[in-house]
Parts: structure tokens; C-alpha cells; sequence
């Protein structure tokens, strides 16, 4: 007859549970995978079937008792951590958007939004359109796997304990919403620039020739000169894309080392 504790119940469930929590929380606030419009049981079973895959290749987990008051500690240590990891990636497609809204203020597309199902509101049509694009670059360049095996990684050098993790280890998501609010300015750049350039002539026009109409002609000129900059700069969203994802996944890793160090 086959006989099994309670102590025994409640490491095999912790040696599954734990993972699950970190796994499920990066998937509810990764890009793509953490999008609105996929049903939320859709998610879990998805963190399920990652975590039957996962669990057995780690380290042996503690025995901690999930329903104790150090199991309920562990479980949000789990959330915030995958919640982290998850808003390290979602910061790269913040940023093309914003590139975007940036863009479509200065070609005055300002005011043109559509829905936008990933994120559940209203954003410029540029934003939008720019981060479909960087969406489909991102799975076109396995973005998804290399978040997945950071995933994965983290595991290793942050295991499931019961250790207070180090709150330095927000710095590093400080410092890479910076960086990458700055690399979104630098994308505009180029759009920016030659709608300025175009202002300028306007204006230019408008006090050399002031019977024009400059908002008859103005708002067409800035449009037609904003997409065709806009058209010569989408082959550089791949490259820039990979170089995101491969920063993403090396944040996650140096996030993941942090909150073991004290």
C-alpha cells in the first residue's frame, strides 16, 4: 500500500506551485503573450503547460508549505518577480509607441486614435501602427523565446527560496526605462527632424509668399514628407527589434542576479 504524507503533498505541490506563480505573472504582463484580447484561462493553461515543462529541470525547491505565512511570502515574491520580468520586455514596445506618438504629433496625426486591443485604449494611429510592427518583428526574431529563456534562467540564478530580495535590484529596472525611452527618442529622431525641416520651409514660405493658405497646403506637405520618412526607416526597426530583445533578456538576467546580492 502506497502512503503519502502531508509533508510529502505539500513539497510536490511547492515544487510546482512556486514556479507557476513566477511563470503565470511574467505571461499576465509579457508583450504578445500577456495581450487583453487573450482569454485569461488561455494564459493559465499556457504558464501551466511552461511550468510542467520547466519544473523537473530545477533545482530541488525548499520545503515550504504553500498555505503557512512563509509560503504566502514566497508566493508574492514570486508575482512581483515575474511581474518585473514581464514589465522589463513590455518597456521595449512602450518605447516604439511612444517613438510613434512622438512621430504622429509632429505630422498632426495627433488627433487620428484607434482601439488598441493590446493595450485596452485609445492610441495615435501611429503608435499603433508602429507597434504592430514591432510585435511582428519581435516574433519574427524568436523575441519570445529569448524572454521565455530568460525565464528559465532566472530560475537558476534566483531559485524559489525563502530569502528577502534585494530592493537594489529595482535600480536596474530604473536605469533600463531610461535607456530605452532614450533609444524610443533616437527612433523618432529622424521623423522629427525632417517634419522640422518642413515646418521651417513652410514658415519660410508663408512670410516670403503671405497670400498662401499655409493650412490649405501646410497639413498635406507634412503628411506626405512624414510618411515617406516614415516608410524610409521601417527597415530599421528589425535590427533594433533583436538589438531590444537581446537587452531585454540580458535586463531580466542582471534583475534576476540582483535580488539574490545583498
Amino acid at each position: 500500500m502506497i502512503s503519502i504524507t502531508s509533508a510529502q503533498l505539500s513539497a510536490w505541490l511547492a515544487a510546482f506551485f512556486f514556479p507557476f506563480a513566477r511563470i503565470l505573472a511574467l505571461v499576465a504582463s509579457a508583450p504578445i503573450l500577456g495581450n487583453k484580447q487573450i482569454p485569461a484561462h488561455v494564459k493559465v493553461g499556457l504558464a501551466m503547460i511552461l511550468t510542467i515543462i520547466i519544473a523537473p529541470t530545477l533545482d530541488a525547491a525548499p520545503a515550504i508549505d504553500p498555505a503557512s505565512a512563509i509560503g504566502l511570502f514566497v508566493l508574492m515574491q514570486q508575482i512581483l518577480v515575474g511581474l518585473a520580468m514581464g514589465f522589463v520586455m513590455r518597456l521595449i514596445f512602450t518605447g516604439v509607441e511612444m517613438a510613434g506618438d512622438l512621430g504622429g504629433l509632429q505630422m498632426g496625426l495627433g488627433f487620428a486614435s484607434f482601439y488598441d486591443p493590446q493595450n485596452a485604449t485609445y492610441s495615435p494611429v501611429i503608435a499603433q501602427f508602429l507597434g504592430i510592427i514591432a510585435a511582428l518583428a519581435f516574433l519574427g526574431l524568436n523575441g519570445h523565446l529569448y524572454m521565455l529563456s530568460a525565464l528559465v534562467e532566472s530560475f537558476h540564478v534566483f531559485p524559489v527560496s525563502t530569502g528577502v530580495p534585494a530592493a537594489s535590484a529595482m535600480n536596474i529596472v530604473l536605469h533600463w526605462g531610461g535607456s530605452i525611452f532614450a533609444y524610443a527618442l533616437q527612433l523618432s529622431l529622424p521623423l522629427i527632424a525632417a517634419l522640422m525641416l518642413t515646418n521651417l520651409a513652410l514658415g519660410i514660405l508663408t512670410r516670403s509668399a503671405p497670400q498662401l493658405n499655409i493650412f490649405a497646403i501646410g497639413f498635406p506637405i507634412t503628411l506626405t514628407v512624414g510618411f515617406a520618412t516614415l516608410m524610409l526607416t521601417l527597415p530599421y526597426i528589425a535590427p533594433l527589434m533583436e538589438n531590444f530583445a537581446q537587452a531585454g533578456q540580458e535586463t531580466m538576467l542582471r534583475f534576476a542576479q540582483a535580488l539574490g546580492q545583498h
